[in-house]
C-alpha cells in the first residue's frame, strides 16, 4: 500500500456543532497525518470548482449554497492507503446507512448536513488538495526506509 495525500473538509454543520476536534482526532487516531489545516469561508467560484463534476445535477446550487454557508476546516492527510482510510472513518454518505463507530453513523444526521467531505479517489484527491492547499501550504516527510514520519 502506498503513501497518498487526501482531502477532508469538516462542513459548516460540523464546525457550527463543535465537532472539528472529534473528527480530526478520529483521523489521527488511525494513525494518518495532518500535513495541511486551515478554517475558511469557501467562496462561490471554489464551491463551484470544488463540485464542478456534480454540475447540471438536480443538487448541484444545493451543495454549493451550504458549503458557502460558514467556514468549514479544510484538511489534507496523508499515510499509507490514505484515501480509502479516510472514507472509512468518513462513513456512507447518508448517515441512516453509515456504520456505527464512523463519523457519519455517529454524528450525523442527515444527508444534507452529513459534517465532512472527502475525496473519493486518487484523481480527486490531487483535484481537490489542490483547489484548498498551495504546495507551501503543506508541511510532511516520509522516511520509507525506516516507515515513521519525520517532522521538518
Amino acid at each position: 500500500m502506498s503513501v497518498e495525500r487526501t482531502f477532508v473538509a469538516v462542513k459548516p454543520d460540523g464546525v457550527e456543532r463543535g465537532l472539528v476536534g472529534e473528527i480530526i482526532s478520529r483521523f489521527e487516531k488511525r494513525g494518518l497525518k495532518l500535513v495541511g489545516l486551515k478554517q475558511m469561508q469557501v467562496s462561490n467560484d471554489l464551491a463551484e470548482k470544488h463540485y464542478g463534476e456534480h454540475k447540471g445535477k438536480p443538487f448541484f446550487d444545493g451543495l454549493v449554497k451550504f458549503i458557502t454557508s460558514g467556514p468549514i476546516v479544510a484538511m489534507c492527510w496523508e499515510g499509507k492507503g490514505a484515501i480509502a482510510t479516510c472514507r472509512n472513518v468518513i462513513g456512507a454518505t447518508s448517515p441512516a446507512a453509515a456504520a456505527m463507530g464512523t463519523i457519519r453513523g455517529d454524528l450525523a444526521m442527515d444527508i444534507s448536513r452529513n459534517l465532512v467531505h472527502g475525496s473519493d479517489g486518487p484523481e480527486s484527491a490531487v483535484r481537490e488538495v489542490s483547489l484548498f492547499f498551495g504546495p507551501d501550504d503543506l508541511v510532511s516527510k516520509w522516511d520509507r526506509t525506516i516507515e515513521k514520519w519525520i517532522c521538518e
